[in-house]
């Protein structure tokens, strides 16, 4: 028979151990990104942290990047089926199931990763996107800088230096307009192209001087051509079935660390990477091709603009309507986004 004091101690170590294992809720956060890449140290490193610091503790982050807990290219189903609690991916990767979304991708919307940043979340805010992502609960969206040609031994000047090469695509819209340049698009997840180009399957790419930088591509290549036809869209998202089974203390955490604040950070990280990309091929000597004003560019201008009315059009073949006025909507928000730093 236990005295009183024994009941006293065991009915403690019960407390202490039901505490324990109730101290934190750990979500685990999906993305493609190298660890050790700016992106996941600046921004989803510092999300965890901040969710979990403004959680008391209560909430914990735990972090798979690398394509470690789904694919790049599965990450947004994955976590709409709970998988990953939350993920943080390309819409592109999921080609078709985001169009109006892919809008801020055509070239001439943004000039910068802030200022695509800014773009892309006013479009969700403001609810001209926002029913393309109802099976899941979105945290904040982000997007690259320009996005560039850099090929391994191809000095592209004009729009038929790319023609037969094969060149790899990050969206199906990208796609496009490199196949209307004259390019060979080839699909491929970030993560390959590193492998990919040093067994010689591409001749080049098209990325952001971020992309550049985090994949480390610059080891690989010795020409790039400055003519901004596209930019990469991401969202960062969340498991609805993990979102609801937080208490409202921490579902209002997860709120207070998502939206514009958080948009505007991811952008203002990729301009600094886009920096960084951009003086590492500088530093390295190799050949850099400056298209200035691409859309009133005689050789540019005609595939580009052909892309964006292809894209437009296709959009609305498919019933999509809206697809115009979300594209106006997207140049509205560039004014007003245009003095975001």
């Amino acid at each position: 028979m236990k005295t009183p004091l024994a009941c006293l101690m065991a009915a403690s170590l019960t407390a202490l151990a039901c505490a324990q294992a109730q101290a934190a809720t750990t979500l685990r956060m999906a993305h493609f990104w190298p660890g050790a890449s700016g992106i996941n140290t600046q921004i989803f490193e510092q999300w965890a942290k901040a969710v979990e610091e403004d959680s008391g503790g209560d909430l914990k982050v735990q972090l798979f990047p690398s394509g470690t807990l789904a694919k790049a290219d599965d990450i947004y189903e994955a976590t709409v089926n709970g998988i990953a609690d939350i993920g943080a991916t390309a819409q592109g990767y999921t080609a078709g199931r985001f169009p109006l979304s892919q809008v801020v991708e055509l070239p001439g919307v943004s000039d910068t990763a802030v200022q695509g940043s800014c773009i892309l979340q006013t479009l969700y805010d403001d609810g001209q996107i926002a029913s393309e992502y109802d099976d899941t609960h979105v945290l904040f969206m982000f997007t690259t800088g320009p996005g560039y040609i850099h090929t391994v031994d191809t000095d592209v000047q004009a729009p038929q230096d790319l023609a037969g090469l094969r060149i790899r695509r990050p969206t199906a819209v990208a796609g496009d307009i490199l196949e209307n340049m004259g390019a060979s698009p080839v699909a491929m997840p970030a993560p390959d192209i590193y492998s990919s180009m040093q067994r010689g399957v591409l001749d080049g790419l098209s990325f952001p001087w971020e992309g550049m930088k985090g994949f480390r591509i610059n080891e690989l290549v010795e020409y790039h051509t400055q003519v901004p036809f596209y930019s990469l869209i991401f969202v960062a998202t969340m498991s609805q079935r993990a979102y609801e089974r937080l208490t409202p203390e921490q579902q209002a955490v997860i709120d207070d660390n998502s939206g514009m604040k958080w948009a505007t950070n991811a952008g203002q990280v990729f301009h600094a990477i886009d920096e960084v990309g951009h003086q590492e091929a500088v530093d390295a000597g190799h050949t850099i091709r400056v298209i200035d004003a691409p859309l009133e560019d005689a050789a540019w201008a005609p595939p580009l603009e052909q892309g964006i009315d292809d894209y437009l059009s296709g959009l609305e073949e498919r019933g999509i309507s809206q697809a115009q006025d979300v594209y106006q909507a997207a140049l509205v928000a560039r004014d007003s986004c245009g003095s975001v730093e």
